[in-house]
């Protein structure tokens, strides 16, 4: 898999305009991507646990990376025909302005003001994240309110800054923010004493806590801050690259809804039980040609990287060191929030 630095020249105001790299207006950002061969996909500068990490042997993992792999396999049919661009939380919307990458998959939360006025597109959710707060257990915290007056190490550049300060402010609790822009100097900063508590994506405290030299020296408070849906980014008039996208997604979480898994897909294409799933794994036309793929696309997908529940075990879930439980991303009918789309 290669990977390139992202060149961001731009100043950031210019970079957030909306204007569309010259390359997506002349043929679509589809249409770019499969003639350039290569799908440009956000890393992170650093590593966001469970998310976008580099391991040991300096390969890309996590859950975001996996649904970048996830797309690379849509379009091309093999997830190594794609780029993970390194690019810190602030540098995500200028390096999509500016055509450093195709999509942002960086657990980036729909909000109104991104979706009105940086020339953004979302997909349909792909993760719910709640906000909460973990702070050292030797303060006895046992709620939010706890902490009057306490430092908070939130990252930079996200909507933890302002979902947390929202929150002490309806909530009349003072409190002194220190933001860090990368993950491994908050945590550091955490770990040395340096805050009394955290607030962030429930995960990533998670990951956070586990990552620690005394795991059980934290805790995470049960209150909730707020709750974001994250969802996959791409540029303000790119509606056929977010179809896309949008089915991909579905065709993860419908494949796990219909127990469809990578080991058992060419059993279930050898002889299809429904018409929607004949469709579905490219046994009968349809599913490619209307997104300007090959019909083949999502058996692609899910023989190569499994589905939405294969990919959430393996990168944050049970099948991984956070063992982060599925929780709101459990499926509507597991009493969760996540459902497909119809595949008609």
């Amino acid at each position: 898999m290669k990977t390139r630095l992202a060149s961001l020249g731009l100043a950031l105001g210019l970079a957030l305009s909306p204007a569309l790299p010259a390359a997506a207006q002349e043929g679509g950002l589809l249409k770019t991507v499969q003639d350039r061969g290569s799908l440009l996909c956000t890393g992170h500068n650093g590593s966001y646990l469970g998310f976008a990490e580099v391991d040991d042997k300096g390969a890309w993992q996590g859950f975001d990376i996996e649904m970048c792999r996830a797309l690379a396999t849509a379009i091309f049919g093999t997830p190594d025909a794609l780029q993970i661009i390194p690019v810190s939380w602030a540098q995500r919307f200028p390096a999509l302005q500016s055509g450093d990458v195709d999509v942002i998959i960086k657990v980036t939360g729909w909000t109104m003001s991104r979706d009105t006025e940086l020339g953004l597109q979302f997909s349909r959710p792909y993760f719910i994240g709640p906000f909460y707060v973990m702070s050292r257990k030797d303060i006895g915290a046992t709620k939010v309110a706890d902490l009057e007056g306490g430092v908070f190490c939130v990252n930079s550049g996200t909507t933890v800054e302002r979902v947390l300060a929202d929150y002490m402010e309806a909530n009349g609790i003072s409190y002194e923010p220190l933001a860090f822009e990368k993950g491994e100097e908050l945590r550091a900063a955490l770990y040395a004493g340096r805050c009394d508590a955290i607030a962030g994506f429930g995960p990533f405290l998670a990951a956070t806590r586990v990552n620690a030299p005394d795991p059980e020296a934290f805790e995470i408070l049960g209150d909730v801050l707020a709750l974001e849906p994250e969802g996959i980014v791409v540029r303000q008039g790119e509606d056929d690259f977010l179809d896309v996208v949008n089915w991909m997604v579905s065709v993860l979480l419908y494949a796990e809804q219909e127990g469809i898994t990578s080991a058992n897909v060419d059993e279930i294409r050898a002889a299809p039980p429904s018409p929607t799933i004949e469709r579905l794994l490219g046994v009968s036309p349809g599913i490619g040609e209307r997104l300007g793929l090959s019909d083949d696309w999502a058996y692609n997908v899910i023989k190569t990287m499994g589905n939405y529940g294969e990919i959430y075990d393996r990168t944050v879930g049970e099948g991984s060191r956070y063992q982060l439980p599925r929780g709101m991303n459990r499926l509507w009918n597991k009493g969760g929030l996540l459902y497909p789309l119809v595949l008609d």
